[in-house]
């Protein structure tokens, strides 16, 4: 039977902690040094698939995980300032119908897999969101879909919308010093704006979860957090310390729940849903093209602005290059937020016309 669960699957769950601190850890140090998106995530991630397949029992604590998705709530919120309010009002019916266009390609290629039966549910409807993929991922576990899968799906077009911005910038314009500053682990605590934070968090992610909202653990501080903190009631601190140990139990919940059938399904899925990415950045371009031709919009402003997710690496690249910052961050703020709103009914709708 151990044989059958894989190697892991006999050990005590005090030998198999150890392994995957240091895994996770080993992992997101290289991918940090590789420059690659969401690495804090994506190593915890990646050790928990591979002690998955190997049989390991151990999981995330609940209220831990919990509490990891309130701190991303508080994350997201933080992007919500004065400028990117003023920047949307501004031009807010080209946001929508920029925003719309892209939603709509990204379901359309979702109802396309799940049509074709290469992913099961309303996984590849998740999965194809436009950006937020943390937050989708959460999302799509409390609404029922594979958050496993969901992950893979996201987390790989991420990768290549974050590779192909760096390229097309490097090529339009010297971005050298388009890197991710160094991370002080440890900043000084500010010990008002953290504890308005977590406050924030604590209440608003008990209110999501007495509220029995799906995902409502992150929902609730991410909607109360964005009110206040455009408002300027509140400023939000998240020292990288605690980022790293919410990004790790969210990577360990999804990694953790792979086993090997999952993956061979997966890997069966890939050439299928590297298209689907092709598509939509290919669809995303040519909504740039429209934005540069028709509004006079900066090129590389507007390739920027549609990149369907990346949205931390993208506002590092159009932080070092010369392009309306304002207008690329109010862009992928919209879509994101209206991911988050529609992503539910969305899919639920496209799960039955699938049915």
């Amino acid at each position: 039977m151990t044989s059958l669960q894989g190697p892991l699957a006999a050990w005590p769950r005090y030998r198999q902690w150890p392994l995957l601190l240091v895994g996770s850890g080993l992992l997101a140090f290289l991918l940090e040094l590789c420059g690659l998106p969401a690495a804090l995530l994506l190593g915890p991630m990646i050790a928990g698939v591979v002690l998955g397949c190997c049989g390991a029992t151990v999981r995330p604590p609940r209220v831990p995980y919990l509490g990891a998705q309130a701190v991303v709530g508080c994350l997201i919120a933080r992007a919500m300032t004065p400028d990117i309010l003023v920047s949307f009002a501004g031009d807010w019916p080209l946001f929508a119908a920029v925003v719309l266009s892209t939603l709509g390609a990204s379901s359309f290629l979702g109802w396309l897999i799940s049509r074709w039966s290469v992913l099961p549910g309303t996984t590849a409807i998740w999965g194809s969101s436009p950006g937020a993929a943390t937050a989708m991922m959460l999302m799509a576990e409390a609404f029922g879909a594979d958050a496993r899968l969901v992950a893979f799906m996201q987390y790989l077009r991420v990768v290549f919308v974050a590779t192909a911005a760096s390229v097309i910038a490097r090529l339009w314009v010297d971005t050298s010093g388009a890197t991710l500053p160094a991370i002080v682990w440890f900043p000084p605590i500010d010990w008002i704006p953290f504890g308005q934070t977590i406050m924030l968090a604590l209440a608003g992610g008990a209110l999501g979860r007495a509220l029995k909202i799906p995902a409502g653990a992150m929902l609730v501080p991410l909607a109360i957090g964005s009110v206040l903190n455009a408002l300027g009631l509140i400023t939000i601190f998240l020292p990288p310390w605690l980022l790293a140990m919410s990004y790790a139990l969210l990577g360990w919940n999804i990694g953790l729940g792979f086993t090997l059938p999952l993956l061979r399904h997966a890997s069966r899925a890939l050439p299928q849903i590297v298209a689907s990415i092709l598509a939509l950045m290919a669809f995303c371009g040519g909504l740039a093209y429209l934005l540069h031709r028709v509004m006079g919009i900066d090129p590389l402003t507007a390739y920027l602005a549609t990149s369907p997710g990346g949205m931390d690496s993208v506002a590092v690249i159009a932080a070092s290059s010369n392009v309306d910052l304002s207008f690329v961050m109010a862009l992928q703020v919209a879509r994101f937020l209206l991911v988050l709103l529609a992503g539910p009914p969305l899919a639920r709708f496209l799960a039955r016309r699938v049915g």
